[in-house]
């Protein structure tokens, strides 16, 4: 396997992962399960039907569209590292960065735009929970890959 195909496989999983966890654990404390968790990333794509019930089918696609945006996020990062030779100098610091990105993207153009009536979220715990999960689950681990992976082929 070419290493920037490793990189991505293998920081997909681990940051998409991570993510989830941080998901459900932060769901957990406002008394959501993770099967709500994933039918709302399913709601996303496929609309607000997918809320409806407690549906496995409906869970499982939310954990395919999650993998799916994750491996894109995860690509443009380990491209990026892959030409541009500072992100391979600092990986970790610039993960970081690019995962503080992709929660000003997310939670500040691509949820309201889904969901106008309840983004941006802008109280202490809903801040805060997403850039834990941005930054430390999601960005730090890309750096982490891309230092161990790609920093070797450099």
């Amino acid at each position: 396997m070419r290493p920037i195909t490793r990189a991505i496989v293998t920081a997909t999983a681990l940051s998409g992962s991570l993510d989830l966890l941080s998901a459900f654990a932060f769901s957990a404390v406002k008394g959501v399960g993770p099967l709500r968790v994933l039918q709302g990333v399913a709601a996303g794509p496929f609309g607000d039907p997918m809320l409806q019930g407690a549906s496995v089918p409906v869970a499982l696609a939310g954990l395919i569209v999650h993998y799916a945006l994750m491996t894109v996020m995860v690509t443009v990062f380990m491209i990026a590292a892959s030409l541009l030779p500072f992100i391979l100098r600092r990986p970790l610091l610039w993960g970081t960065l690019y995962g503080l990105g992709l929660y000003l993207v997310m939670y500040w153009i691509v949820l309201p735009l889904r969901w106008p009536e309840l983004f941006p979220r802008t109280g202490a715990w809903d801040v805060g929970n997403a850039l834990f999960s941005h930054l430390v689950c999601v960005g730090l681990p890309m750096g982490w890959v891309a230092d161990r992976v790609l920093r070797k082929e450099a």
